[in-house]
């Protein structure tokens, strides 16, 4: 494909062909942002899942999601070497401990998500926002698979 060209998705997103679907997303994204995880965290999630699933229309969706919340173009262009960069507090990159864990639960020989993964997101968040991010990780995992299956172009719009 050549740089002029517009790629197009294999089909319609299923969750927009469904309309019952999107209506039960919409309502976990509801609960998902009452549950007291700032805004910020909650889009660093969505982008590291997104990076490991490759899916670029949700990491070009999570950008922009993060700039309009706030987030500088040097957080973002290191959120992929979270672990090395030094701009992240200790809350975000409990989140992003438990993102990678949940997101690469094939990965692993025994837990899915190791105790001291779980027990560093326990130390900074309550059991209302940590279900928050879960929800976050989970749903994420949920629109990488149905836009890489399709092949939703990044820059999509819904």
């Amino acid at each position: 494909m050549n740089a002029a060209s517009t790629p197009t998705a294999r089909m319609k997103n299923p969750a927009m062909v469904l309309p019952d679907a999107m209506k039960g997303i919409q309502s976990i994204y509801q609960a998902m942002y009452q549950g007291g995880v700032a805004p910020q965290i909650l889009e660093l999630v969505h982008l590291r899942a997104s990076q490991i699933n490759g899916c670029s229309a949700c990491v070009f969706a999570g950008v922009a999601g993060a700039k309009k919340h706030g987030e500088s173009d040097q957080r973002l262009h290191s959120v992929a070497a979270w672990r090395e960069a030094p701009f992240f507090t200790d809350a975000e990159r409990a989140a992003l401990a438990l993102t990678e864990a949940a997101t690469r639960i094939a990965d692993r020989t025994g837990k899915a998500v190791p105790d001291e993964v779980w027990n560093e997101a326990t130390d900074h968040f309550t059991e209302e926002q940590l279900s928050a991010i879960i929800l976050m990780i989970a749903l994420t995992n949920f629109f990488n698979r149905l836009n890489t299956t399709i092949e939703e172009p990044a820059g999509t719009t819904w």
